[in-house]
């Protein structure tokens, strides 16, 4: 009866999988795509400017490793030490994010304060940040469900505690970030049972204070404006995406083939980065494309089906935990894409997985490894244990 609440069906003596057979399967894709796709991009940067042709290719793959032996770590715990943990994890990322607005503290990279730097390593607060958002708020949501419909309880004061996230990210600046951590937190309320018209007037607030901030800033005002007509600044404002938009074009359906780019070669900024997946495009095509839209829709398909297991399971921290961690991902890779495509204005923003960035990499994989412990427990029944 359980199995047939849930959803799922088992032949005849066959035991579930202990982990998400769909999840695993597409984070390994994107990994070892990320993998090909970095060194790619990066080869001829690399060989410039580190006078080592395989320079990002090894951090990268460092990086990939380290982010699966977190995930392989965070599968091993329980989620509610996560629960109890949110407040601490909040507070912690809000520690980090003033911290790195220090001077001689913080590293300033293209005028720039996001990344604190470690020795060898920059790490990247706001990366973080956007999975202890989730982490607090799926806790906040469990803590007041009885008090969601009241305005104050239900929705301010998650609205305070954005706006103080919010403010510290500006100062950096990174508005990518504080898209990211909107939007998901605000889609999290909506799902967790807030009354739909006040979700309405803070999601009117939230819209307003964006375009507010947009406007009085020239900078962000130039990105979000030239989306809309990247070649009439090629040289300037619509630089970069003019360029992912040529390397789409080139790419045709099966692309000029691995290695092959053009626009790598020092026309596409942050090729290995922010932009990685417009060299995809040029070299893979199409096909690979649709291929990485399929397996981040897969992440956030699994991951509400995850949520109703967990919901039906009486775990409703665990359901709204993996909702939000599912918008988090999924929502920040069709973002990413949109950038590239000339969609969304320009942002900052990695494709997780796929991107090069440590930082990005390990909060990437711990929340998979959540979200596949929540699916363990959900459909275990191992919820609780020590």
């Amino acid at each position: 009866m359980a199995a047939v609440m849930t959803g799922e069906v088992r032949a005849a003596g066959r035991a579930r999988p202990a982990w998400d057979p769909w999840l695993l399967g597409a984070t390994g894709v994107l990994l070892a795509a990320g993998v090909i796709m970095v060194h790619s991009a990066s080869v001829a940067y690399a060989e410039r400017e580190m006078d080592n042709s395989v320079y990002f290719l090894v951090r990268h793959a460092s990086y990939v490793i380290l982010g699966l032996l977190f995930m392989a770590f965070t599968m091993r715990t329980r989620v509610r030490w996560w629960e109890k943990a949110g407040p601490y994890l909040l507070l912690i990322g809000i520690v980090a994010l003033s911290v790195v607005l220090l001077p001689g503290i913080g590293a300033n990279v293209n005028g720039s304060s996001r990344w604190i730097r470690l020795g060898i390593v920059n790490l990247q607060p706001s990366e973080f940040m956007k999975l202890f958002t989730v982490v607090y708020v799926a806790g906040y949501l469990v803590r007041r469900q009885e008090a969601l419909k009241n305005f104050t309880q239900g929705i301010v004061m998650v609205s305070l505690v954005v706006a103080v996230i919010g403010a510290l990210l500006l100062m950096e600046p990174d508005m990518g970030s504080l898209v990211v951590i909107t939007v998901t937190v605000f889609a999290m309320l909506f799902l967790g049972g807030v009354r739909f018209w006040h979700f309405l007037m803070v999601l009117g607030a939230g819209v307003a204070s964006m375009v507010l901030l947009t406007i009085v800033s020239p900078y962000r005002m130039a990105r979000a404006t030239s989306f809309m007509d990247p070649f009439a600044d090629p040289f300037n404002t619509g630089f970069q995406l003019v360029q992912a938009l040529i390397a789409f074009g080139r790419g045709e359906w099966f692309g000029v083939g691995l290695g092959a780019s053009v626009q790598k070669l020092f026309y596409l900024p942050a090729a290995h980065t922010d932009f990685v997946f417009a060299v995809m495009a040029e070299e893979l095509g199409l096909l690979a494309v649709l291929g990485m839209m399929v397996l981040f829709g897969i992440i956030l398909v699994r991951a509400f089906a995850i949520a109703r297991q967990a919901e039906a399971a009486g775990q409703i921290y665990g359901a709204r935990l993996a909702q939000g961690i599912g918008l988090l991902l999924g929502g920040q890779g069709m973002i990413n894409m949109g950038v590239n495509m000339g969609l969304l204005p320009t942002k900052g923003l990695t494709l997780p997985f796929v991107s090069y960035g440590g930082s990005s990499m390990l909060a990437s994989c711990i929340a998979m490894g959540l979200l596949l412990l929540i699916g363990r427990e959900a459909r275990h029944g191992d919820w609780g244990k020590a």
